[in-house]
């Protein structure tokens, strides 16, 4: 089955450009499209895609208000960010709020199929121009700092605590009574909320908050 996605970009020349690129991989199928963020809203809840494609600057509110709120309603849609703005504050608030990943729109067209793949994986996927500032100041001092467990869901935490032990995705799915796909999405919630970007980082923070 096709990895359903949902464009939403306030340019129609950009969401034009986008559907014709996608459209030539026989595993991903662009089943909507939006010019704002309420719009986007709305067709995550009637169409129920795998993976939005969100731009950060949209109308009425910026993209990141807009990705909170769609995992609020919908947690198990992947948000992946494209945007032109190779800004590492931004890149870390929309990791934050759980998004998928973060690439730039001066993208390789291979690499934001790619995201797309590593999103819908439940993985996170940062542009390569952003993964330095990942390493020069690790989003991740921050937020053991200030990302308490309470900021995770009860699941998520569940979840999180069975990954840490070792177990995989479907083992993790087996013990919970949840499909892999779902496992999948906490997962990537998780590391979103906590701006961790590997499993030896998610395996630290455990250990830092007594979750093991």
């Amino acid at each position: 089955m096709p990895i359903r996605i949902l464009i939403a970009d306030d340019h129609a020349v950009v969401r034009s450009g986008l559907r014709a690129l996608l459209q030539e991989d026989p595993d991903l199928e662009v089943v909507g499209e939006a010019s704002d963020g309420t719009v986007a809203l709305q067709l995550v809840e009637t169409l129920q895609p795998d993976v939005v494609l969100l731009d950060i600057t949209m109308p009425p509110d910026d993209g990141i208000k807009t990705a909170q709120r769609m995992k609020e309603q919908h947690p198990d849609v992947f948000v992946l960010f494209l945007t032109m703005h190779e800004d590492e504050a931004l890149m870390h608030e929309a990791l934050r709020v759980g998004a998928s990943g973060y690439v730039i729109k001066r993208a390789e067209e291979s690499e934001i199929i790619q995201a797309i793949h590593a999103a819908n994986r439940g993985d996170i996927y940062v542009h390569p121009a952003m993964t330095r500032a990942l390493l020069q100041q690790p989003v991740t001092t921050e937020h053991r700092r200030s990302a308490q467990p309470e900021h995770l869901t009860p699941r998520e935490i569940d979840v999180l605590r069975l990954l840490v032990r070792g177990n995989t995705n479907r083992q993790v799915a087996e013990l919970l009574g949840l499909s892999v796909r779902t496992v999948e999405n906490h997962r990537a919630n998780v590391m979103g909320k906590l701006g961790l970007v590997s499993r030896v980082e998610l395996v630290d923070y455990a250990e830092e908050n007594d979750l093991i």
